[in-house]
């Protein structure tokens, strides 16, 4: 069967090619602004369901659809992808104090018998200490505006400044590749 991924998340694609998945590429179009829950894993899980309620809108072919949402917790504020400059060095800022901590639900469908299964992944990564021509330069690079707290563990730059991962790599870059195995495996 097909395998549609909900999501236009370069880190997102690569997990799922690493699991040697063949996938076609979908964008769901939804408000996420419109979503509010204050408890992360709820809120994670509520994104991207309302992305496989909007995708599978969109289609009737018979597929495996996999839609995934992620927000960062840091000191129990919920981030999401920085809205300006600003934010982002307040962000990063942030993370010489305090670990940041991903929270990913996942969400897989078998849209030929409308099963669903579901599931919230936890990472927290402990940075040293960013310094401001740091926090220039990743603020020039522009990609933390595309990411879910402003960051990644991806690159050079950014490896540099990891001390720990409590959890996995891939839940922190976007798909949890465990969790997504057991959850297609639910649903065919």
């Amino acid at each position: 069967m097909k395998i549609i991924l909900g999501s236009q998340s370069k880190g997102r694609r690569k997990m799922l090619e690493e699991m040697g998945y063949e996938f076609e590429v979908r964008s769901a179009n939804i408000d996420e602004k419109a979503i509010r829950i204050d408890d992360p894993k709820e809120l994670t899980l509520a994104l991207a369901r309302a992305k496989a309620e909007a995708l599978r809108a969109q289609f009737l072919e018979d597929a495996i659809l996999i839609t995934s949402d992620q927000v960062v917790v840091w000191n129990g504020e919920i981030r999401e992808k920085p809205q300006d400059e600003k934010e982002a060095e307040e962000f990063l800022e942030g993370y010489n104090i305090h670990p940041a901590q991903t929270v990913t639900a996942v969400v897989v469908t078998n849209t030929a018998t409308d099963k669903q299964a579901q599931g919230v992944d936890i990472a927290t990564v402990y940075f040293s200490t960013f310094s401001e021509k740091d926090i220039r330069e990743i603020i020039e690079d522009k990609s933390l505006f595309e990411m879910a707290g402003g960051f990644t563990v991806e690159g050079e730059l950014w490896e540099r400044h990891i001390n720990k991962i409590e959890g996995k790599r891939d839940s922190v870059i976007g798909l949890p590749k465990e969790l997504t195995e057991r959850l297609i495996k639910e649903v065919r």
